[in-house]
C-alpha cells in the first residue's frame, strides 16, 4: 500500500502533540482553510510516495520518541494507509495523535473511521478558522478545534475532550527572579 507524504518523517517535534514526537506529514487536503500554516500540502499530486511498509520500517528505527503525529495535508484523505501505519505504531508502543479538518463525528461515519479512532490516542479535529485563531492554545490553531481522547470517546459514545489541553496556556512565568538580584 502506498502513501503520499508531503515530506520525510520529522523527528523530535515538541509542537505536534505531547512529548517528543515524529510527525508523518501527509500530502493532500481539500479543506483549503484560509491562512492554513501548511498550504503546500493541499495538492493531491504525488509528492513523496512511500509504501506503508517503508514508513513502518522508519518507525522501527526511531530513538527517544514518545509517539507519532499524523498531520498534513489531512491524513483522513488517506485513511486506510494511515490506519495501516497506526496499527503498526500501536504494536511498537507509540502514542498516536492525528490532526484533521474533519470532525470526530464525520470520521466516525467513514469506512474504517471507527477502527482508526480506536487505534489512535488523540484526535485534534475541525478546520482551522482564522477568525478564531489564538497563539495561546496548546496544540491547536483555532478555538473551534477540539483535542479529543479517542479511547474514552468510543467507550462513552460521546466526544470526551482532554480538558487540561483545552484551556489557554499559562502566561505566568515559570521562574520569577528575586527582587534583590540585579541582572
Amino acid at each position: 500500500m502506498k502513501i503520499n507524504l508531503a515530506a520525510p518523517l520529522q523527528q523530535d517535534s515538541i509542537l505536534d502533540g505531547e512529548g517528543i514526537r515524529t510527525v508523518i506529514w501527509t500530502q493532500g487536503c481539500a479543506h483549503n482553510c484560509p491562512f492554513c500554516h501548511n498550504p503546500s500540502t493541499h495538492s493531491f499530486e504525488k509528492a513523496l510516495e512511500k509504501t506503508t511498509d517503508e514508513v513502518k520500517e522508519e518507525l522501527n528505527n526511531l530513538k527517544k520518541q514518545t509517539g507519532i503525529t499524523f498531520s498534513g495535508g489531512d491524513p483522513i484523505y488517506q485513511l486506510d494507509e494511515v490506519l495501516d501505519i497506526a496499527l503498526y505504531a500501536k504494536k511498537i508502543n507509540l502514542n498516536i495523535w492525528l490532526y484533521t479538518g474533519f470532525t470526530y463525528e464525520e470520521v466516525l461515519k467513514m469506512k474504517n473511521g471507527k477502527k482508526l479512532l480506536q487505534t489512535i490516542d488523540v484526535l485534534v479535529d475541525s478546520p482551522f478558522i482564522n477568525e478564531l485563531k489564538s497563539l495561546d492554545l496548546p496544540y491547536r490553531g483555532s478555538s473551534n478545534q477540539r483535542i479529543i481522547d479517542t479511547k474514552e470517546s468510543i467507550k462513552n459514545k460521546r466526544v470526551v475532550l482532554i480538558d487540561r489541553l483545552m484551556h489557554k496556556k499559562s502566561t505566568k512565568p515559570l521562574y520569577e527572579k528575586p527582587s534583590n538580584i540585579f541582572v
